[in-house]
């Protein structure tokens, strides 16, 4: 398997880049940031990229799709559930890209059990709602790309409190915690990790929201006078 990672973008974004090691056929997967160095190694590798894929609407995975579109000609897809998020009007793209747009309209939706191609590679989509609605991660084989639902240690924001934790949890727990434990797990940021390390380890997807928040409000609090003195 070809993955090549390029990180970049205020909240350090990783976009990847992937594709069989004996085909010149990718697909890139959250094309973010400074979307140069992936044009250029594309360029360099002499690559044809099948497609553009977010596994979510959010700027941060999508500022780079319309610099990629232009360059390769590669469709943009994204979850239905998520399609609105692009192609809209954002002041802050006008501010920080220098257009009114993060992206191009998608070119195709995707939903659960849809595959997308690069050569004789077919990557599925698993639908992962939590994080966000159309919120996907993308599985070949031993390698799955999660996006924001799951990272190393952690997991993906959420909103609506405690139902957008259960909504998350439950799209881990019954859509990537039953696959085998040897797949390596590469998100949208941070480290790469593997199912198995984040099944017995990662505590926001062992524990529920209620008990995080009891073990937070019961940590030992130093005394006042102590924080006081310290300051002083």
């Amino acid at each position: 398997m070809r993955i090549e990672v390029f990180t970049s973008g205020i909240l350090k974004t990783n976009s990847y880049v992937v594709g069989a090691d004996t085909s010149r056929e990718v697909i890139v997967i959250d094309p973010a940031g400074k979307t140069r160095p992936i044009i250029e190694y594309i360029n360099r590798e002499k690559l044809e990229v099948s497609a553009i894929v977010n596994t979510h609407g959010h700027w941060d995975h999508i500022s780079g799709n319309s610099a990629l579109k232009a360059a390769t000609g590669a469709p943009v897809c994204v979850h239905e559930m998520d399609g609105t998020k692009l192609g809209g009007i954002s002041p802050w793209a006008l501010l920080f890209r220098g257009r009114p747009r993060w992206s191009p309209p998608a070119d195709r939706v995707l939903v659960e059990g849809d595959d997308v191609a690069a050569g004789n590679y077919r990557f599925e989509v698993i639908h992962t709602p939590g994080h966000s609605p159309g919120s996907i991660c993308l599985k070949y084989k031993k390698f799955l790309f999660t996006g924001d639902t799951l990272f190393a240690g952690g997991v993906g924001r959420t909103k609506n409190g405690r139902e957008g934790w259960k909504v998350i949890s439950e799209s881990i727990q019954k859509k990537l915690f039953i696959l085998s434990d040897d797949i390596a797990c590469y998100p949208g940021h941070g480290p790469r990790t593997t199912i198995e390390r984040e099944r017995k380890g990662n505590i926001f997807v062992r524990f529920s929201q209620e008990q995080i928040e009891q073990w937070l409000l019961q940590a030992p609090r130093r005394p006042k006078r102590e924080v006081e003195k310290e300051g002083e």
